[in-house]
């Protein structure tokens, strides 16, 4: 069986008669009937009685229509999501953030991104850079937002804006009563640290590294409120994106170590699957970031 015998006996049954189904396909009539013999020459059975005006369906012709009707339906149902889909109107985007981009970047351009489409259904899943690469890999996510450098050569990855990486403690930290605070200080001092796999935390390792320094780590935490909240607490200094202590910097609970010589800048990515085309509710999103800054070929 195939679809356009499908159709034309679809056609026929709703119409009650050959004549008015080949009206609706726009085909003849003797078309028809032929087409409709050779489906039941096919199927071996009869599907209409033949009556002096008109046809009537036999009791196969009532099982094959009523799943000719399900066919049909399903098929008009896809034409009009596909239409949707294209049009901004429908549809899904999931797309994965690291912490710091996720928690503090995205959420006002989602937010805009449902004002203009408000039909497309949105998910945004926070996750360390790791994560974010390997549900992309899995087909999970349309876009992903990371910090740091991307090693896979089976993405796509676009630098969209830079971040400051900065050192932040509670004001009454000791090392804020010395003048001058050195890269050595702050490698000494106790640390809250992201979990390993942060892009945050890999980007730090490396700029201090860069100076022949380790950090001494005594805390290890995988999100970045929980990391503010011990740092206030005492617990030590913490390496955080300048995104995320806006309130806490305003508010006088957290403060930035200013250490001369050492500045880290990190780059902010957003990356895709080569091999994968972008949607239209991806490539809109992508809109909302205005034009990349440059476009890294990893």
């Amino acid at each position: 069986m195939n679809l356009w015998h499908l159709a034309i006996f679809h056609a026929v049954a709703d119409n009650g008669s050959i004549s008015a189904g080949a009206v609706r396909l726009n085909i003849s009539q003797p078309a028809v009937t032929r087409q409709l013999r050779e489906l039941e020459a096919r199927l071996g059975t009869t599907l209409f009685d033949r009556l002096p005006r008109g046809v009537r369906l036999t009791e196969t012709g009532v099982l094959l229509h009523d799943y000719a009707q399900r066919i049909f339906t399903l098929e008009q149902t896809a034409e009009s999501a596909l239409k949707e889909m294209l049009q901004l109107r429908g549809g899904r985007l999931a797309v994965g953030a690291s912490s710091s981009i996720g928690m503090y970047l995205l959420p006002s351009l989602v937010t805009r991104f449902h004002q203009l489409h408000p039909g497309i259904e949105f998910s945004l899943d926070v996750q360390n850079t790791k994560t974010i690469e390997q549900h992309l890999l899995e087909h999970q996510l349309a876009l992903g937002f990371i910090e740091g450098p991307v090693e896979s050569e089976q993405f796509e990855v676009k630098l969209f804006r830079h971040d400051e990486i900065v050192a932040v403690a509670a004001p009454q930290h000791p090392l804020f009563k010395k003048q001058r605070v050195s890269t050595a200080d702050l490698a000494a001092a106790p640390v809250v640290l992201r979990e390993t796999g942060s892009g945050t935390r890999t980007i730090v390792e490396q700029s201090l590294a860069a100076h022949g320094l380790t950090l001494s780590s005594t805390l290890s935490m995988s999100s970045t409120e929980a990391i503010k909240r011990a740092v206030m607490a005492g617990a030590g200094i913490a390496w955080l994106s300048h995104l995320c202590i806006a309130d806490e910097l305003h508010s006088g609970k957290l403060a930035i170590l200013e250490v001369r010589g050492l500045k880290i800048m990190r780059p902010l990515f957003v990356m895709w699957l080569k091999d994968r085309r972008l949607t239209p509710a991806a490539q809109a999103f992508l809109e909302l970031l205005g034009k990349p800054e440059s476009v890294a070929t990893v």
